[in-house]
């Protein structure tokens, strides 16, 4: 887990739970210990928090006159935990 924890990238947008990724790369044996414990408890029961499911997606026009699909692409916000959690499991 900390693995991923360093690997996030510095200085992004906070997700739905509004936690900078930059706070838990903050974290000590403390607070790593209560996410580590966070996380297999979510493993364990398999019910993850409502807010690790939740993604706000945003459509950016591509073109000035964009009207379909291709000519958007989009950002979606994610809660930073949710991605320590999908790196964990992924690995």
């Amino acid at each position: 887990m900390e693995k991923a924890i360093r690997e996030m990238r510095n200085r992004k947008a906070t997700g739905d739970d509004d936690v900078p990724g930059d706070v838990l790369k903050l974290l000590r044996e403390g607070g790593l210990k209560i996410l580590t414990k966070l996380i297999n408890t979510i493993y364990e029961t398999g019910e993850r928090p409502k807010d690790f499911t939740e993604v706000t997606m945003i459509a950016l026009k591509k073109k000035t006159q964009a009207t379909k699909c291709s000519d958007h692409h989009t950002i979606s916000f994610t809660a930073h935990t949710a991605k320590i959690l999908r790196r964990v499991f992924a690995s």
